[in-house]
Parts: structure tokens; C-alpha cells; sequence
């Protein structure tokens, strides 16, 4: 490891994976490993749960404690009754990135969710605002005949989606009949994105299956322990809308169902471990098929900061 860095002040360090795959402890360890030489570091979430500050507990967001002394940004920035979008957190995570850079810093991100990092280094497509007519029309039609639609006006995103995707269908639907042009051709002239301006130090996580596993199901029990039980009580005091995404975060519908008496705690437990392990599936695919060929994937215990992020540390 170098002595000294020269910073040459447009680096980006992205340590992307699963749910419970140890990412946060090892954003923190490569901030400190930088400070030994004489580099600041900013870690910035790039977690969809975590930006909430309604979901301290059941996001698993870090304490101070964990921080260890390290600047963390866009923590339980959001309040839960405002959606973040992708678009949100990208425009707000750029201006986190260049107070780094302006600071001479080195901006360490850090998170789990695709979309979030797919939009801040590849943009966004500039799809204008729905006309509201069109969207009251299209929301109000039942969704075979929301597909059935779409297969007509827009036959390529249709073939994309599954006939139960009623989200997608819908957004598909309102975006070509409200400007013309199929989301298709909108997203293949995206906007925004930092992927050229930045240089990049990538790493993906990917633990062992089975570990990963066990690390979810582990996490989960310790979040009821721990206050994820009267978190939810608070958010459904506050009779947030059911399709917020704060209250769709996985936890809080499970925790919910126990707390109406739908179900008992145990099966509230047997169901929040699973929705854990579904959603560290997902991720886990997404970062195995969706990133750059040259993004280096590794086992967390494998991990050598110096000889991972060579680049950080050079002169």
C-alpha cells in the first residue's frame, strides 16, 4: 500500500451487495484503511429501506457506533411519508459525490438496490409528466384489459411482462398513451448518469447461498429483539397510505399482520425471514447478471482492501 495518495478528486468507490452480505462494515473499514493514509472518505447509502427514517431497525441501518467516526450521508434522509424515488436519490447522492470530491474526499457508496445505482451512473430516461387524464383512464381499466392494451400500443415492453405485473403494465401503458412514444425508446436516450465522469474503484459482494441464508434469517430474529415491533407500531399510528414504499419495506407488512392478529408472532417471524431471503435473491441474481463484466466479484472474507481498491490508494 502507497504511503500517500495524490487524490485526483473524481474518484467513486461502489461496494454493492445482498442484504446482510457485510457491505456497510466494509465501507466503514475501507474509510478508516484511507484515513491511515492520509485520505478523508464519505459513505454514501445506496439502499432503498435505509434512506427511510421511519426504518432504523428493520433497514438495518448503521448506528453510530458502527460508523465509527466515519461521515455517513443520506441515512434516514426521507421521511416516510415521501416516497424517494430512484430519480430523488440519484439527484441527491450526486450532490453528496461532488461536496466529497469539492472537499478532496473520496465518496465510498454503498448499498444493495439496482436501480438506485443503475440510475446514478447510467441516468435516467426523461419521460415528461404523465397527463393526468391519461393516467385516471389508464389506472382505472382491469388489468387484462390494461394488458391486452398494451400488447396493442407497445408489443415489445408486452412481451417483457408478466400479464400479473400490474405496476409495469400500468406504467408502460400511461407513458405511451401520454407521449407517443413507447418507455422502450425513452429509456434508450437516457440522462443524468455519472458513470464517464467518475472514476470508478467497483466491488460486488456475493457471500455464500447458504451463509447469506442463514445471515438473513439471523438478522431478522434480532430485529424483533431488538425494536422492529414497536418501529411498525409507530408507522401505522402515523395511517400512512398502504402503497407507500415505507410501508411495503419488508418487516413492516409481516409485523403488521402480527399486530392486527392475523397472525402470530412466530409466523410473523417465519414470514419476515423468508421476505428477507426473496429479496437477498433478487439482489444476489441482479448483481450477478446486471453490472459491468469488469465489476470484480468476491466472497466478503476474501476481500483485500488495498489490492480491491489498488486505485484509492495509488500515487
Amino acid at each position: 500500500m502507497s504511503k500517500a495518495a495524490t487524490p485526483r478528486g473524481n474518484e467513486l468507490a461502489l461496494i454493492a451487495g445482498p442484504t446482510a452480505s457485510g457491505k456497510s462494515d466494509l465501507a466503514v473499514r475501507l474509510a478508516l484503511t484511507l484515513a491511515d493514509v492520509g485520505r478523508e472518505a464519505v459513505v454514501i447509502n445506496a439502499d432503498s429501506a435505509q434512506v427511510y427514517a421511519d426504518l432504523q431497525v428493520l433497514s438495518a441501518r448503521p448506528s453510530e457506533a458502527e460508523m465509527r467516526g466515519i461521515p455517513h450521508r443520506l441515512f434516514g434522509t426521507w421521511d416516510g411519508a415521501v416516497a424517494c424515488s430512484a430519480a430523488d436519490w440519484a439527484a441527491a447522492a450526486r450532490r453528496e459525490i461532488d461536496t466529497a470530491h469539492v472537499n478532496g474526499a473520496v465518496p465510498i457508496l454503498v448499498g444493495g438496490t439496482g436501480l438506485y445505482i443503475r440510475t446514478l451512473l447510467d441516468g435516467i430516461a426523461p419521460v415528461p409528466d404523465i397527463d393526468p387524464d391519461v393516467r385516471e383512464a389508464v389506472r382505472a381499466l382491469p388489468l387484462p384489459a390494461a394488458y391486452a392494451a398494451l400488447q396493442a400500443e407497445d408489443p415489445e415492453r408486452a412481451a417483457t411482462l408478466a400479464p400479473a405485473d400490474s405496476q409495469r403494465i400500468t406504467r408502460a401503458l400511461e407513458v405511451v398513451r401520454s407521449t407517443g412514444r413507447t418507455l422502450g425508446d425513452w429509456q434508450a436516450h437516457k440522462v443524468g448518469g455519472i458513470g464517464r465522469a467518475v472514476t470508478l474503484a467497483p466491488l460486488v459482494l456475493l457471500p455464500d447461498r447458504e451463509t447469506l441464508y442463514e445471515r438473513c434469517d439471523a438478522r431478522f430474529s434480532a430485529m424483533m429483539r431488538q425494536g422492529a415491533v414497536a418501529e411498525v407500531e409507530a408507522l401505522l399510528s402515523r395511517d400512512l397510505p398502504p402503497d407507500m414504499p415505507v410501508m411495503r419495506a419488508i418487516g413492516v407488512p409481516e409485523i403488521a399482520g402480527c399486530l392486527r392478529g392475523e397472525w402470530s408472532r412466530d409466523e410473523a417471524i417465519a414470514r419476515g425471514r423468508q421476505s428477507t431471503r426473496n429479496y437477498a435473491k433478487r439482489q444476489y441474481t441482479w448483481l450477478r447478471h446486471q453490472p459491468p463484466d469488469d465489476w470484480p466479484h468476491e466472497l466478503p472474507e476474501n476481500v483485500t482492501l488495498d489490492t480491491h481498491f489498488e486505485i484509492l490508494f495509488s500515487d
